[in-house]
């Protein structure tokens, strides 16, 4: 499957369809431990649909124990019916859509496929000053096919993260590494698209750069909501420690998402967001691979999963 074929699957269906689905998987990820995503539009390429998706990722953020942080990512590819009029629609984008996704509080962040083929260095930058402008965080896909220097691109406007980076050139390790922006990896990417190309999560690493790791969960190239399974990725194929990879889903993970004074490990002040698993070493998430070693899940302080069954009394429907 490609974006263009999700795209008409996404316009087809309807906000109740998209939350319904969104609720069935968000179950499926607090199963496995997971209590703090992000989720991206860019499905639907247009003012009605790309609303269609924010607004069903509100109502599902507001049925559900896991927060949700909603990413506008309208740049997410060319439609079909722009394709030879590439300028007209990111014209769409920054004067009709980004302004109704702020005046409507849609989304805290704002992404941009910067790759060959979909939007240059240039386009980009004038996409992301735009949504700057409007005060939106910004996020990049960036170096996934091609060395652009979208990783530099990133870094040089501040934006929160760039994420995919299995192109990413020297210069954008350097850059990363000198920065703020967090350098988001997606091994299941790799791993799903057979790819033997991998992102240099030593490189960056040992460089300096900050390394969270995500499962991108989406139809095209990543179908997995397993957070364990990438940790696991991490490890084999991206050469992390498993201390590398623990801390790239908790700590790093929750300040690529800006809340890292809120989440992401557990002190005085924060929300009591914790995973208790059945192993008897931590090592062992890796090490023991493929099986789901969650036990109880507590959210904010609630127990909403025990013995491995949603507590649905704890917030409504399953």
């Amino acid at each position: 499957m490609g974006i263009q074929t999700t795209v008409e699957a996404t316009r087809q269906a309807t906000r109740e369809e998209i939350v319904k689905l969104s609720l069935e998987r968000l179950d499926s990820m607090i199963s496995l431990g997971t209590t703090t995503i992000e989720a991206k539009s860019g499905y639907g390429l247009n003012i009605e649909d790309e609303l269609k998706q924010l607004y069903a990722i509100r109502q599902a953020n507001n049925s559900h124990p896991i927060d949700i942080l909603p990413t506008f990512m309208g740049a997410h590819e060319i439609p079909k019916e722009y394709t030879s009029r590439k300028e007209d629609y990111m014209e769409l984008l920054i004067q009709e859509i980004l302004p109704r996704v702020r005046e409507n509080q849609l989304a805290d962040f704002f992404d941009v496929f910067c790759e060959q083929g979909v939007y240059s260095i240039e386009e980009t930058r004038y996409m992301i000053r735009a949504a700057k402008a409007e005060g939106f965080k910004i996020k990049l896909h960036a170096d996934e096919f091609s060395p652009l220097n979208g990783a530099v691109l990133a870094a040089e406007e501040g934006a929160v993260s760039a994420d995919h980076l299995v192109a990413i050139t020297e210069e954008g390790i350097d850059t990363l590494a000198d920065s703020s922006t967090v350098a988001t990896l997606l091994p299941g990417v790799s791993f799903f698209l057979m790819s033997d190309k991998k992102a240099p999560a030593r490189r960056l690493i040992d460089r300096g750069a900050i390394v969270a790791v995500a499962t991108d969960f989406n139809p095209g190239s990543s179908m997995t909501e397993s957070l364990f399974f990438v940790m696991q990725l991490a490890v084999f194929t991206l050469k992390m420690s498993v201390e590398e990879s623990i801390n790239a889903v908790t700590a790093n993970a929750s300040y690529a998402l800006t809340r890292d004074q809120e989440i992401g490990s557990l002190e005085v002040g924060k929300k009591m967001d914790l995973v208790l698993c059945r192993v008897p070493h931590y090592l062992t998430l890796v090490y023991h691979f493929g099986i789901n070693p969650i036990k109880h899940v507590i959210k904010s302080g609630k127990v909403v999963l025990r013995d491995g069954v949603l507590l649905t009394d704890e917030y409504g429907e399953a």
